[in-house]
Order: structure tokens, then sequence, then C-alpha cells
């Protein structure tokens, strides 16, 4: 077929052999390379009004989701009582149902309240299912880490988290603090990784006065294991009235403080190893 600055000529004639290939199934690529037309408008223009075969059309993951709007919309439902009860956005539902005829008051103000927060808890209960199937796959695809990896992990967890060496202030010292049950657990199995031994380690609890702080000494107490008994005494953060807190509750058991005695040489090795990570990082890109 003739081509020229951009335009094909005897348009009609390319546009009969177009429909004829649409109406034998093929797609639109397929009509391309058949007829060699690489301009997307014209090839437009060669189809248009001839509807795509089936099999090139993408199933629709919305369809039942669409299906079940448009059912619940001829029941008399509103925009927010179908988001809520299907887990999608209202525009959604107005794209797929706003040809349908609005309904009427169906019931009281009370009664639309009850129903709309029982589909926002049955919503947030999705949610939290899919979150938490998300962060156990995550967790299952980590698998058991091999002592290299472990020492890259904790290595840059205690460069992020740990006690560092400052120009202003020569501290060549191994002193970690954290919230978190895990880090303090993957930081002690990257100590004994590294054959440090149990009875160089001091615990400290660092806690609001205003906690219960004997049950977040007996928790850290409890989470470290055999060796409880280097527990130096808890440091208590005082409690300024004019300031909320929100880390309250239960769950709330304050800082520990893990602090490795004779460790300047631990620290250099540590802080060489990050190096060590920088550069092997940088060397990747």
């Amino acid at each position: 077929m003739a081509y020229a600055h951009g335009k094909y000529t005897d348009f009609e004639a390319l546009r009969e052999r177009a429909v004829t290939l649409r109406r034998e199934g093929l797609s639109l690529r397929q009509i391309k390379e058949a007829l060699g037309v690489r301009d997307k408008k014209i090839l437009q223009r060669l189809v248009e009004g001839e509807p795509p075969p089936e099999w090139t059309k993408r199933p629709n993951a919305k369809d039942d989701l669409r299906d079940r709007a448009r059912e619940l919309r001829r029941r008399g439902w509103t925009y927010d009582e179908i988001r809520a009860e299907l887990g999608c956005s209202k525009s959604s539902v107005s794209l797929w149902v706003r040809d349908l005829p609005r309904p009427g008051a169906r019931c009281t103000p009370e009664e639309q309240r009850a129903r709309m927060n029982a589909g926002l808890a049955r919503l947030r209960a999705s949610q939290d299912l899919e979150r938490e199937t998300t962060k156990r796959g995550a967790a299952a695809a980590v698998g058991r880490l091999s002592d290299r990896e472990l020492f890259l992990v904790g290595v840059g967890l205690y460069w992020a988290e740990g006690a560092k060496d400052k120009p202003y202030s020569r501290r060549e010292q191994v002193l970690f603090v954290n919230s978190d049950p895990g880090m303090i657990s993957v930081f002690l199995a990257w100590l004994d990784l590294l054959r440090v031994d149990r009875a160089r380690l001091r615990f400290r609890v660092m806690i609001h006065e205003s906690a219960d702080v004997a049950a977040a000494e007996r928790f850290w107490a409890d989470h470290v294991g055999p060796g409880a008994h280097t527990f130096n005494r808890t440091t208590l953060k005082r409690h300024n009235p004019r300031t909320v807190r929100r880390n309250v509750g239960d769950t709330y058991r304050g800082c520990l403080v893990v602090y490795v005695s004779q460790g300047a040489e631990l620290y250099r090795r540590i802080e060489g190893a990050w190096y060590g990570i920088v550069l092997g990082a940088n060397s990747a890109t």
C-alpha cells in the first residue's frame, strides 16, 4: 500500500480491507501488520464502527462489583452505603450506577448511621485482613538468614539506631536503644553471631515515670532471657503535665538500652563494615 508524507492513498479501499480483517477476528495489532499502517489515528479511522473481537477484550476484574452495586442501587441503597458495603471508592459507585433512578428515603437517620457503621466495620476488617495477609506473605518470603545476611542486617540496624562516634565527641562505644522487642532480638542475635559474650552486656530500661515501671522491667528481663541480673537502675523520664502522651497503655514498655562493655574495637569494626556497605551499594549502581 502506498505511503507518502504521512498520508495513505486510496483510503476507502484500505478501509474496506481493514473492516474485512476486523470482522474475521483480527486485533488492531494484527491489522496494522497486515496492512503496513503505522499511524495509530489512521488505524483507528480504518476500523471505526467495527467492534473489537471478543478474544481481544480484557476481563474486567470489577464487573462483579459493578453488577452488585447496580443491584444494591435498585434496592434503594445510597452511594455511601454501597461504597461501605463493597469496599470501593464513591467515584466508582457513581460511574457504575449514575444512570439508575435516585432512591427515596428508606430508613431513619439512626438506622442509616447504624448501617453505615456496620459497613465501615466490614470495610476495616477486610482492609486489616489484606494487611495481615501481605505481611505474612512477606515474612514467609524472607526465610532463614545466612550468617552473612544477619551480619549485614545487624550493621545497618546498629548504624541506624545505635550510638555513633563524633569528631567533637570521641566515644567509641557500642550502645543500642530501641522500644521494639523485635529490634532488640535481632540485635542480640547479631551480637551472638559476632561471639560477643553475654557477660559483657549491660541492660537498662528507659521509661516515663507515669507508666507501669515494674511491669516494663519484668517484660524486658523476660525478653532478653538469662542474665537479667545485669540490668542497671531504670532511667525515668519526667512527665510534663502540659504534654499529651500517646505512648500509653499495656503495650507501652519504654525503651531498652543495650550496652556492650569494652566495645571500642567492636565499634570500629561496625563503622568499617558500614562504610563497606556504602561502597558496595555505590559500586552496584
